[in-house]
């Protein structure tokens, strides 16, 4: 009894030392909730736990400890896993190790603080970011201009910009909405705002702003904009101390020697662009391609490029995909000309067909940025007042996960971040 009462003990201890060592959540086709899952890769992150992220193994899969608490989260949101023993562990390593197999590993710290940029108000559409991170159950603030210009910050980690004009002129919704009470109240509560903070007009209160955005960025902030949040923010900061604003904006006339004065160094991504000074056209620049590009919905794909995983790891990290090829979709500012993107830019995402840029990267000062074209991955031509996407029904879309990489994104071991 004794001997056999020792080998039950020994066996038991053995099944428990197997079945406690690593949790695997894959991100291949065999996810039932890709965006969940990052969820839970932050969740894990905020508990004090750290993460490895499998760059490129099985479409950037997440692997931590064993723990009863992280595998009875996965069932509770439904996010697909697998229990793996030590010697699958070493295994899977060994193989990312491997320098001809297009892998690596990433260690994640400490769960990210965030914050979203967007106005305390009720607009007539959604932002698709807030949106999924809601989905995932990942906890972020919002701010907006008194917070950012009170110095709040250098609090977070991580700055979303939600669909923003930073250029004062309202979004460029004067010409179909200017009778809207929505639009009507906007402009009398930013107008509000502006006076309060010591401001003459709006578009000087959103050059501050963005100014301050900048610098959140150049001490070491990691900065992620969608549709009009890109061109409107670089546009702003090429115009500073210039009027590009009409008459119907702010109440005096632009500069007519504006575009002249634009100045392409204090930008982030674009160059070389022309200013929009039609105050009835609906975009900023011609840095967007949304007026001009000609293609049908059933073709609109834009490619994510393959970066090697063990050089080029910041790209790799961006561009963790199922799939990757994914659908396109529009906005205010759907794409980006590829003639106006700066030389050192890093495109991560293009569509072919159309030679424009879906999904871009860079550094400024010690942080970096990523901007991403168009309003809702899983909403091909959202427009105002539509109900917003009810991602229950998109849990394994491609094109939100590269929302929720680049939220992932600065949990990273810092040292694997420099480019």
């Amino acid at each position: 009894m004794s001997i056999r009462f020792f080998i039950t003990i020994i066996c038991l201890c053995f099944t428990v030392a197997v079945r406690a060592a690593s949790i695997l959540i894959p991100m291949d086709e065999d996810q039932k909730n890709h965006l969940k899952a990052y969820g839970i890769t932050y969740w894990v992150l905020k508990n004090g736990q750290e993460a490895d992220w499998l760059l490129n193994y099985r479409g950037g899969s997440f692997l931590t400890a064993y723990s009863q608490a992280v595998e009875n989260e996965c069932k509770i949101r439904g996010v697909s896993f697998e229990v793996i023993t030590d010697a699958q562990v070493n295994t899977i390593l060994t193989q990312i190790s491997d320098p001809q197999v297009n892998m690596e590993m990433v260690k994640l710290e400490k769960a990210p603080k965030i914050a979203v940029y967007t106005p305390k108000s009720k607009l007539p559409w959604d932002d698709a970011v807030t949106l999924v991170l809601t989905y995932a159950e990942i906890p972020y603030d919002k701010i907006y201009d008194e917070e950012v210009l009170k110095g709040d910050l250098p609090k977070y980690d991580w700055l979303h910009l939600h669909h923003e004009d930073f250029t004062g002129q309202y979004g460029r919704f004067w010409a179909a909405f200017r009778n809207a009470p929505w639009y009507i109240e906007d402009v009398k509560s930013q107008e509000a705002m502006a006076k309060k903070l010591g401001f003459t007009k709006v578009s000087q209160m959103k050059l501050a702003v963005a100014k301050r955005i900048r610098d959140f960025c150049a001490g070491g902030g990691f900065l992620f904009a969608m549709c009009s949040g890109t061109d409107s923010f670089d546009i702003a900061l090429a115009a500073d101390g210039v009027d590009i604003c009409a008459s119907v904006f702010d109440g005096d006339a632009a500069d007519p020697n504006a575009q002249s004065k634009l100045d392409f160094s204090k930008t982030f991504a674009f160059k070389d662009f022309k200013l929009d000074m039609n105050p009835g056209d609906y975009e900023f620049a011609d840095i967007d391609v949304t007026q001009t590009r000609h293609v049908d919905r059933t073709e609109d794909f834009f490619t994510l490029f393959d970066f090697s995983a063990k050089w080029d790891i910041v790209p790799t990290m961006l561009t963790q995909n199922h799939d990757k090829v994914i659908k396109g979709f529009m906005g205010q500012t759907t794409a980006f000309r590829k003639d106006l993107i700066k030389p050192d830019v890093l495109i991560m995402g293009e569509t072919k067909t159309a030679n424009e840029a879906r999904y871009i990267h860079g550094d400024f000062g010690k942080g970096q940025w990523t901007f991403y074209g168009g309003h809702d991955p899983e909403d091909y031509q959202h427009v105002v007042g539509d109900p917003p996407t009810d991602l229950n029904l998109h849990p394994n879309s491609p094109g939100y996960r590269l929302i929720l990489n680049n939220v992932l994104f600065p949990a990273a071991k810092k040292k694997k971040l420099k480019t």
